[in-house]
């Protein structure tokens, strides 16, 4: 910046106005209100939506959640998220979330709740099925393969790598050879 002679004294008239006259200074305000998340317990996690893996800040009190922001140490978002994971904190405080099983019956236009152990019930008992129906245990050539083709697994972005090598496993002991990840995708 070129320094003139009139920029100088409007530079000059300036600080001597703030310093002596102590325009703009105003004194610290004493009833400042604490952070919200002041006191919070601060846990880092990864943002469930999709194969990104950007990092999140949750702050919880007494088991509740009461923030949700990007991790600015993250190395994959650097504190920025996109408006999805904007929106993380509504995951868990949004009226309209469902929270239990719901169940709709064959040919039924109404859902209906249920237990939580009679979903997984129902799950397991369909997979066992289906594996069983369709189970080879040679191919066409006589080679064992041991495997099923009617079931096909899409794994989760929110899984990290060790959830994703669990996962993996559970899945090829059931025989399953169609299994992938939200992140190739």
């Amino acid at each position: 910046m070129k320094l003139s002679r009139r920029n100088f004294l409007k530079f000059s008239g300036s600080a001597v106005g703030v310093s002596v006259l102590g325009i703009g200074i105003t004194p610290a305000q004493a009833d400042a209100k604490p952070l919200a998340i002041q006191y919070a317990k601060e846990t880092t996690t990864i943002c469930p939506y999709c194969a990104v893996g950007c990092g999140l800040i949750v702050h919880t009190r007494a088991g509740d959640i009461i923030n949700a922001e990007g991790d600015p140490d993250h190395p994959i978002n650097r504190g920025t998220l996109c408006s999805k994971g904007n929106s993380a904190y509504q995951l868990r405080h949004n009226e309209k979330r469902v929270t239990e099983p719901m169940y709709r019956a064959k040919g039924s236009s109404e859902w209906k709740k249920v237990s939580w152990d009679w979903s997984l019930d129902q799950i397991a008992k369909k997979v066992k099925a289906t594996r069983d129906a369709t189970f080879m245990t040679n191919n066409a050539k006589g080679e064992r393969v041991n495997r099923t083709d009617a079931i096909a697994s899409v794994g989760s972005a929110a899984l990290d790598n060790e959830e994703c090598y669990l996962f993996q496993k559970l899945l090829r002991s059931w025989g399953l050879v169609y299994i992938e990840h939200q992140a190739r995708i």
